[in-house]
């Protein structure tokens, strides 16, 4: 009737595998997940994104840039 625990070593070894796996494949997983954190754009990404998408000309862009890395060199 009762068991001493050694009969099922196998598959509670099993689901202690199959969790580790689990959670392992949420924490590394390399995918955007909805309503998952992500990095804020530094000021500097910013810059790029006007710049690429024509907001910005080349002189403005080169400028900004310029005042940008004085302030993080600092």
């Amino acid at each position: 009737m009762f068991h001493e625990g050694y009969h099922f070593w196998g598959m509670h070894l099993f689901w202690w595998i199959l969790w580790f796996v689990f959670i392992f494949w949420i924490f590394v997983t390399p995918y955007d997940i909805p309503g998952q954190r992500k990095r804020k754009d530094s000021p500097l990404d910013i810059l790029q994104k006007r710049f690429a998408s024509g907001q910005i000309t080349k002189e403005e862009y080169q400028e900004h840039k310029k005042i940008l890395e004085n302030d993080l060199s600092k």
